[in-house]
């Protein structure tokens, strides 16, 4: 059992090897031993892993495997899950038209009084906090304009706020999969200078001192050329992003090989007061988006990346964030990043058709003064030239 775990990790790229995998099994020997799935995932991921940017791929496998196990422990058993997943209503057209949406103020109301009065579960209702139904509240249903309260999503992504803890991963800087065209157009960014100690060949300067010497060798030297540009990247994750994330790693791993000055923050739907570099340590080690302003000055390049599709709350109004209570709007947050670093772009993974369709894409658009561009060869090659000027 735990062989098939060892050469699943292999296929997946981390590299465990046999000594490790040994000493995963002395440790599950001893009388210290965990005794449950999540203390053999800690043990485990501490005994096979020694580099923290493959903790992405090992949870992946991990999930896949521990999944089969209990299933095949239970497969008697059908999960509530399942059985509450069933019971989603599947609207029609004119059903779905037909229910109301509130608005921001009024649907705030309405939660509140919803957690005052309700005193027990529900599912497939139309106003209490449940699943599988129509209210506004609740998950595994549908409402145009909701809050949805733990569980997955079923899809529809209409809710304007969600009531969970919800887990990101970070982008894989180590994708190199279909990369060359996206570092080719990267490169359009890239700007050189001669800085440092001499330590490169100038071989016109020796051939000019060799001539001037009359032929006594005269070697001259410089410092070596360096990109000097420096870039300054927040990219939107989890929620809707989750569609584009082999797209947005492509692009990761092709930022990270052209840019020697390059740093890295993540953001959910908008950029708030504060951003995050870690994905696991995101409501721990937050850092505050005033601070991005007063460390990175006005001669970097600002990328966005996010499909900028949201409730339109969570740009207009303080409180519409979906995890959080923005004091501010995102949109007030938008124009001091514009403002700030007035060379930036807005890169979108969506399709540039679908853009017209979506009220907070156009928001965003005149947020960025139309600087907004299609995550395509064409579209990157686009951005990167107006970031050079």
């Amino acid at each position: 059992m735990l062989a098939e775990f060892f050469q699943q990790l292999r296929s997946a790229g981390v590299p465990v090897s046999i000594r490790e995998y040994l000493s995963l099994l002395e440790l599950l020997a001893s009388p210290a031993a965990p005794v449950d799935a999540e203390g053999f995932y800690h043990l485990a991921r501490l005994a096979l892993v020694k580099d923290e940017t493959r903790y992405d791929r090992f949870d992946r496998v991990f999930a896949a495997w521990i999944g089969r196990r209990q299933a095949a422990i239970s497969q008697k058993e059908i999960p509530l899950d399942w059985l509450i997943q069933t019971m989603r209503k599947h609207l029609s057209d004119t059903e779905r038209a037909a229910l109301e949406k509130h608005g921001w103020e009024r649907l705030m109301e309405m939660f509140r009084e919803r957690l005052a009065e309700q005193k027990e579960r529900h599912a497939g209702g139309s106003k209490w906090i449940g699943t599988g139904g129509s209210s506004p509240f609740g998950h595994g249903g549908y409402h145009p304009e909701g809050i949805r309260i733990g569980g997955p999503s079923a899809g529809n992504r209409s809710a304007v706020k969600v009531w969970e803890q919800r887990h990101f991963r970070d982008y894989d800087d180590q994708q190199s999969l279909g990369t060359r065209n996206f570092k080719m157009a990267l490169r359009r960014l890239r700007r050189f200078a001669r800085e440092g100690a001499e330590q490169e060949l100038d071989l016109p300067g020796t051939i000019r001192g060799t001539a001037e010497q009359a032929g006594l060798l005269d070697l001259r030297w410089q410092p070596e050329r360096h990109n000097t540009i420096k870039v300054l990247m927040l990219l939107d994750v989890g929620g809707s992003m989750d569609d584009h994330v082999a797209l947005m790693e492509t692009l990761f791993s092709a930022a990270r090989s052209e840019f020697k000055n390059l740093e890295v923050f993540y953001f959910h739907n908008c950029p708030y007061e504060s951003v995050w570099r870690d994905n696991r340590r995101r409501h721990d080690e937050r850092t505050d988006t005033w601070d991005l302003l007063r460390s990175y000055g006005e001669d970097w390049r600002l990328i966005l990346v996010g499909d900028a599709t949201m409730s339109p709350y969570e740009l207009l109004y303080p409180g519409g964030a979906i995890e959080h209570h923005n004091k501010e709007t995102g949109a007030a947050w938008l124009q001091r990043l514009v403002s700030h670093w007035p060379h930036s772009v807005w890169l979108n993974p969506e399709p540039s058709a679908s853009w017209q369709y979506r009220q907070s894409v156009a928001i965003i658009r005149e947020l960025l003064h139309e600087r907004m561009y299609p995550m395509t060869l064409e579209g990157l090659e686009q951005a990167m030239h107006l970031l050079s000027k």
